[in-house]
Order: C-alpha cells, then structure tokens, then sequence
C-alpha cells in the first residue's frame, strides 16, 4: 500500500486502479441516492426543516443508514422536538455512531457519522429531554425506516423484542 501511495504521484498503474475504483463506487453510488441523500450524507448537507420524510414519523420501528444499512436510532427513543427534523434521545446501536466536532458555523457543533458507511447523519445537542438531556438532530435523507413488521423480513429480526416489551 505505501509502494502505491509512494507511486500514485508518478501516475503509477495502482494509483490509477484505487481511482478508478474509487469513481465507479461514488458513481454507483450517486445512481442508487437521491440528489439530497447523497448531499446530506456525502457532502454534509442539511435538509430542510418540516419537509422531510421522518420528522412527523410516528409509526413503531428502526431508522437504518441508508447508505449501508447499520442500525442506528429507534422509534422508542424518538420525540417531537419542534425542529422539524427527526430527533432521537440516544442512539439504538451507540458502537454504529461516531462524533466529530465540527466548525461549520460560527460555533463548534458535535456531528454525528455512521461507522461504517461514514455517512453525514446530523448533529447531536446538550439540550434533549431526560433521560439523556440529549437531541440526536438527524436528517431524514441519511436515514431509511424500517417498520417493526418488516423487521424480521429485512434482517433486523434481533430487535423485535424491544417493541415487544411495551406492548
């Protein structure tokens, strides 16, 4: 790997071949999201407020990223939060979550990623109701729900019993 990287700057062939691999995975991805979800979760964009697939979601499941698929909020944990995003006091699979602090505005903010697909999720703020005192701010475009029926059938089938046990 360092042969390449040492050889990339002299146009060497596997310098080339992680390029072009690179551009057909950006490429295929491009082509399987929508304009805004590759925006929210490649580019860090933000969708706009109270127009959005999730923020008025009330029906029981998970939210998924929807670049890889990682579990990572449920509906128990979701709120009104009056921002017109879907927000969420914690997240279902907190290992799935990575935070950065980012400086985008004029203060520091903690952005919140997928682990693995290391997809733009949203933000994460000090101000959320108990028990965490957090607000998971997240974008509807980094996400895809999974209703509790379809649970098993997508694979998810392990969480079944948490909406089980308020029934």
């Amino acid at each position: 790997m360092l042969a390449c990287a040492l050889l990339a700057g002299a146009g060497s062939a596997c310098g080339q071949e992680s390029s072009a691999a690179g551009d057909a995975e950006e490429a295929a991805l491009r082509a399987r999201l929508t304009p805004l979800q590759y925006r929210v979760t490649q580019e860090d964009g933000t969708e706009p407020p109270f127009r959005n697939e999730y923020w008025d979601e009330h029906r029981q499941g998970i939210y998924v990223d929807i670049v890889s698929g990682e579990p990572l909020f449920s509906s128990l944990d979701k709120y009104d939060s009056g921002t017109g995003w879907p927000s969420f006091t914690r997240p279902l699979e907190p290992a799935n979550i990575v935070t950065r602090t980012d400086f985008k505005l004029i203060y520091p903010r903690t952005e919140v990623r997928s682990k693995k697909a290391d997809s733009h999720l949203g933000h994460v703020f000090e101000d959320g109701p108990p028990p965490t005192g957090l607000r998971y701010c997240m974008n509807s475009a980094a996400l895809r729900f999974v209703p509790v029926e379809r649970l098993e059938a997508e694979g998810y089938g392990q969480y079944l019993p948490l909406f089980r046990q308020g029934s």
